[in-house]
Parts: structure tokens; C-alpha cells; sequence
């Protein structure tokens, strides 16, 4: 028996690392003898640097960049051999960033995220997979551009900063100082929706009231956005409302898709193409992945439904383990998942199952081997 473990994170409580430990611990108990792998997998949200950095034992690189609102953050990418980079929006312009009290779009910029862009080029990567979800931004990307080249002007010629407010006043998007690297360079953005950057599915009305914004605000940054649009309508000759994802990030996949000619994908399969998970499948019996709660959204581009569409390819059983299965999970057993089980053991408060979540799902993980064995002296 050869088993692969790979789980996304169960925020707050669990690495996908610790998930695997204590997989390994319960699959030696109830198949002495037994083979195991085990790689950190995410979906192209929070943890996605730090996973490919581990599964491919890349190497941390910090860099000082600029906050949301100009203060200055630690952010990281992780760079990788074969001149590769990765990088998350939200290291350097993300939401958990600010407090809430602070969230306000229409100042925000996504200028330290193209500094963190700038710093993977300067490095020498040439193949940067960006991953551009939980922003705190609603600039379609102008900070980000400015940092790595870019000068935004109004209708004077004078100079913009990129923040959300700078939609508006946008004239001229001259990309002639646009850094060296990117001539050379390939993009990847990962990202799982689909907004277009206007309209009532667009950046501003679908999430600028989580990143801070009121109803004046909103039509503020809507009228920008829409301007927005038509300048880059003008300068690419392509309607970014017709390009799936031009709206994710504030805006940001609009300008990384035009102005960068960057390639959309979404998040886990980028992922799993990167770590190689395909080759790890050689001689695998079945594969344990999970994630803190299994539902319906699970079947989306997340790490769970990722990982079955691959093993059904191949043939091979996938057993999910999660915290918890909500509304609709049952969806993913159309998506290469074989069977699925919780860590909790009945009725529990919430509080309490996260305090003991290590406990708990090494108790679940017994269990779910021996049905295993079970199943396997049946067969």
C-alpha cells in the first residue's frame, strides 16, 4: 500500500504539513509497513506561496513594499529553480492588512504587490505565477503598473499615484518605462472567478463593500472602473468585460491580463501543474486530501475537487477528511472523490472542535484507515 496525503490547510488550526504527520502516524498504526508521500497543496489563496515553496524546496524571499495604504510590509515570494517565481497579492496588498476601521478603496493601492512583482524579476524570474485573491484594493491594478514601470496621467499630463480615486482622473496609461524583465517574462494569474471588471458582476459592486466601501464611495470607483474600461478598450482594442476574471483583485486581473499579457488560471491547477503532482501519483493505492470545511463551494476550484478530477484521470481513490461537510458536498463525488469523512465524532461546539482539532483529526484519521483496511480485506 502507498498512500499520497495532500490536504489544504484548515485555517487557523492545522497546516496541510501537520495533516500529513498525523496521517503518517495513524497509516503506520493500521498498515504497518505501509508507503506514504505527503505535499502542501493549496488553491491559490492564503498559504499557496509557502506550499509551493515547500513541495518544491524553494527558497523564502522577503522584500520591504508598501502596504494598501502606503505603510510599509513585509511581503514574500518564493523563488524557485528554473528561474521560476511565485508570488500572492495579498502578502503585500491584502485585506488582513488593514484593520477595519482602515478600509477605505478609493485610497488603497496595489503598488506593493508590483514592487513584489519588480523584486521576482530583479531576482532573475522569468515564470511568475501570481496569485491575486484577497486584495484590499479596487484600483484596477494602477499601483501595481506604476511600480513596475508605468506612468498614469490625467488629462494635464500630471502624474498618478494608482490608488482607487485615480479611476477617474486616468487620461493616459503609458506603459514605454514598463520594467525590462517583463519583455521576458511569463505570467500566470491565479484566480477563480470570473467577475468582469464593470457593471452589476464587476470588481466594485461585487466586493467594494468588503474592502470599505459605502454607496458614495461605490459609485465613485464604479465611474472610475468605467472609465477605466474604455481606456483600455481604446489602448488594447480588447473589452476587458469580455476577458473571465478582469475583475478579481480590483481590477488587477484586467491590467495583468492587457497591459502584461498575462494568462489566466485558475489557482489549484496552476498548483498542482507546478508541484508536479501528476508524477507523484506513480504506484499511489489512494490519496487523503481535505480542507477545514467540505461543501458546496469545495467543487469550485479548490484544492479538494482539484486533486479528485486528477486522481479520477488516473484511476486512483480520493478520501476526503475535513472538519466539517456543509450543504452540497455530495457535488464532489463528480469530481473524482470517492468517499468522505469528518474529524468530529458528534454534536460539538465550535470553539471546542477547534481547540482540539490535532486530536481530533488524528482520532478521524484511525478510523478512516481502518475502514480502509476494511474495504481493502473485502476487495
Amino acid at each position: 500500500m502507498k498512500f499520497l496525503f495532500a490536504s489544504d490547510s484548515f485555517k487557523g488550526t492545522l497546516s496541510s504539513a501537520k495533516t500529513a504527520e498525523l496521517l503518517a502516524e495513524a497509516a503506520q498504526e493500521v498498515f504497518p509497513g505501509c508507503q506514504w508521500d505527503s505535499l502542501q497543496v493549496a488553491d491559490g489563496g492564503e498559504g499557496t506561496t509557502e506550499a509551493v515553496i515547500e513541495a518544491l524546496h524553494g527558497e523564502t524571499k522577503w522584500v520591504e513594499a508598501e502596504g494598501p495604504l502606503g505603510k510599509p510590509v513585509r511581503a514574500c515570494y518564493g523563488r524557485l529553480e528554473g528561474n521560476r517565481g511565485i508570488l500572492e497579492m495579498a502578502s503585500a496588498s491584502g485585506l488582513p492588512l488593514l484593520a477595519d476601521g482602515e478600509r477605505n478603496p478609493l485610497q488603497a493601492s496595489s503598488y506593493g504587490t508590483g514592487q513584489l512583482m519588480a523584486a521576482a524579476l530583479e531576482d532573475g524570474c522569468r515564470e511568475l505565477a501570481v496569485a491575486i485573491g484577497g486584495s484590499a484594493t479596487n484600483d484596477g491594478g494602477l499601483g501595481c503598473l506604476r511600480a513596475l514601470g508605468a506612468r498614469l496621467l490625467d488629462s494635464k499630463g500630471r502624474e498618478l499615484s494608482g490608488c482607487g480615486a485615480d479611476l477617474e482622473r486616468l487620461s493616459q496609461l503609458d506603459l514605454s518605462g514598463l520594467h525590462p524583465g517583463l519583455s521576458e517574462a511569463r505570467i500566470t494569474v491565479m484566480c477563480d472567478v470570473t467577475n468582469p471588471l464593470t457593471g452589476p458582476d464587476g470588481a466594485t459592486r461585487t466586493f467594494g463593500r468588503q474592502k470599505g466601501a459605502d454607496r458614495e464611495k461605490e459609485e465613485r470607483l464604479e465611474r472610475g472602473m468605467e472609465n477605466y474600461r474604455q481606456i483600455l478598450i481604446r489602448q488594447f482594442g480588447q473589452d476587458p468585460n469580455q476577458i473571465p476574471g478582469s475583475g478579481a483583485a480590483g481590477g488587477l486581473g484586467a491590467a495583468l491580463c492587457l497591459a502584461l499579457g498575462a494568462e489566466m488560471r485558475s489557482g489549484i491547477e496552476t498548483v498542482l501543474d507546478w508541484i508536479g503532482f501528476d508524477q507523484r501519483l506513480e504506484g499511489v493505492s489512494a490519496v487523503i486530501t481535505g480542507e477545514g470545511r467540505t461543501d458546496w463551494q469545495s467543487a469550485f476550484g479548490k484544492v479538494v475537487s482539484g486533486i479528485g478530477k486528477r486522481c479520477r484521470a488516473k484511476g486512483i481513490p480520493v478520501m476526503v477528511l475535513s472538519g466539517g461537510l456543509g450543504e452540497g458536498a455530495e457535488q464532489l463525488y463528480d469530481h473524482g472523490v470517492t468517499a468522505m469523512m469528518t474529524t468530529v465524532e458528534g454534536p460539538i461546539p465550535l470553539k471546542e472542535a477547534l481547540a482540539r482539532a490535532e486530536e481530533l483529526y488524528g482520532r478521524a484519521a484511525r478510523r478512516m484507515f481502518r475502514i480502509l483496511k476494511m474495504g481493502r480485506e473485502l476487495g
